[in-house]
């Protein structure tokens, strides 16, 4: 028998390894569970993405679009996109807006790339949710809401409500089912753009917004 056969009949006799089980991802999360209310899980989800200088404001469903545009004329925002055909960008009425256009999204990125990089002052997007224990924003971009509004102009406004917040970034996709329908893209934002040189100075708005304001709506018994 040749070296070459005795080589190839010890690989054809020998026994795979047993493979190791997967880990159990809910035993791994299990001892992480608060049993948070919503208003909890609200409230560590502002103070984590406030701590990368996110801005986070309170409101009804029935008064965030008025909050909306009196932070529109605090930030000086001549422009606001936005997607028209979603469900909180049809609330959204050029009345309430003093000092604001209202620029429904259309067309595509190259037709009016000039106005989206020097005329847009804020890009307002729909959160999917949010997860409470890294501070951060969970956005699925889609036709009516391109992932441009939230990455190009200076200012990004989002609009999230309490109750989709989750503890972990495992319990939003087990929650609410990403492998069934997942987009071909997702965001996971915690704050402004930043960037830092070698000497590590930070700054902000280098390749985004450098602005980060999140209304959040249903935060039961947080203070208004």
């Amino acid at each position: 028998m040749s070296a070459r056969d005795r080589i190839l009949a010890k690989l054809r006799g020998a026994q795979p390894a047993a493979a190791n089980p997967l880990p159990s991802l809910d035993e791994h999360y299990a001892p992480r569970a608060r049993g948070e209310s919503v208003a909890q899980r609200a409230a560590r989800f502002k103070a984590g993405i406030e701590a990368f200088h996110a801005e986070v404001h309170l409101a009804t469903d029935a008064d965030w679009p008025a909050l909306l545009a009196r932070l529109c004329v605090e930030k000086a925002v001549g422009t606001l996109l936005y997607g028209d055909a979603t469900p909180a960008g049809r609330r959204l009425d050029a009345a309430t807006f003093s000092g604001t256009t209202l620029r429904p999204w259309a067309g595509q990125v190259e037709d009016i790339k000039a106005d989206l990089f020097h005329r847009v002052g804020a890009g307002f997007t729909q959160a999917r949710g949010a997860i409470a224990e890294t501070g951060s924003l969970i956005l699925w971009p889609s036709d009516a809401e391109p992932r441009t509004l939230s990455l190009v102009p200076p200012v990004h406004f989002a609009l999230l409500d309490a109750r989709t917040i989750q503890p972990t970034f495992f319990d939003a996709i087990r929650f609410e089912d990403w492998s069934a329908d997942m987009p071909t893209n997702a965001l996971l934002i915690s704050g402004p753009s930043k960037t830092a040189d070698i000497q590590q100075t930070l700054a902000y708005g280098a390749h985004g917004p450098k602005e980060l304001i999140v209304i959040v709506t249903h935060a039961e018994g947080a203070p208004q």
